[in-house]
């Protein structure tokens, strides 16, 4: 194999003897074994962008699955209470003259007064006990025994209400937005009795 060098002084190429050629060679492949300063800088540099971005791609889809986990609990939350409204209102003899839009006082055949309410905060209260929090709103509508929309305002402690329309509304994530909305219709099933 024939090599050649670059003379400098005479500004040419020249052939190498045996003996010079093996030390050019020896010398040349002595020099490039290793990576230079610059380019492991390159490679450490390309290798923590890489990181950053599954860093950044794993740590999204972890989010994502939390958030997803508390909205799913706040609705299996919400849903619950719903459940134990209707089935409680559902059992009443009569609503209470007390009862408000955001408020129902309704009585049940074992002499008992509930009192579901949204009393200024978050929280929905069963009497003095808080069953959720974060509610962003709770609504009662009240309808006589022709679905005409009635207000529990008689004289005496019985009235007129024999259908109640219930809406909730929870916001889990605090942006005024209502993340989860459920609504009843419930009928009375002691209405007169």
């Amino acid at each position: 194999m024939m090599r050649l060098f670059y003379s400098k002084n005479q500004r040419e190429f020249k052939q190498l003897d045996n003996k010079r050629q093996s030390i050019m060679y020896f010398h040349w492949y002595k020099y490039q074994r290793g990576f230079s300063l610059i380019e492991l800088m390159v490679a450490v540099v390309i290798l923590g962008l890489i990181i950053l971005a599954l860093v950044t791609f794993f740590t999204g889809g972890t989010k994502a699955w939390v958030a997803g986990q508390s909205q799913l609990e706040a609705q299996r939350n919400a849903r619950w209470v719903m459940d134990r409204m209707v089935r409680e209102i559902r059992e009443a003899d009569y609503v209470e003259n007390s009862s408000t839009t955001s408020s129902i006082d309704f009585h049940t055949p074992f002499d008992e007064t509930i009192t579901y309410s949204l009393p200024g905060g978050s929280d929905l209260k069963r009497d003095s006990n808080t069953m959720i929090s974060s509610v962003q709103s709770l609504t009662f509508e009240y309808f006589d025994n022709s679905s005409t929309p009635v207000m529990p305002d008689d004289s005496n402690k019985k009235s007129k209400v024999s259908k109640i329309h219930i809406i909730l509304q929870v916001d889990v994530d605090q942006d005024s937005n209502p993340d989860i909305t459920l609504n009843a219709d419930i009928n009375l099933r002691n209405f007169g009795l």
